[in-house]
């Protein structure tokens, strides 16, 4: 399953590659036009940001949030 996935997005994204720039440039507006895309590709663009930065136990955040 995961493979037929990894390969579906390969294809999208390589056809995308193969696209005019003008046509590039139209999807990547319609997909930031899109509220709930644009979000994930905020919390993915954070998520790889911070991918390297120390992380902390759920307990401990929890606590921190109860004093807060």
């Amino acid at each position: 399953m995961a493979n037929i996935v990894r390969e579906t997005a390969d294809t999208v994204y390589a056809t995308f590659r193969r696209l005019k720039p003008t046509e590039r440039e139209a999807v990547i507006e319609h997909l930031l036009h899109d509220r709930e895309f644009r979000e994930d590709l905020l919390d993915a663009a954070t998520v790889e940001q911070r991918r390297h930065e120390p992380g902390r136990p759920l307990r401990d955040y929890l606590a921190a949030r109860k004093t807060a």
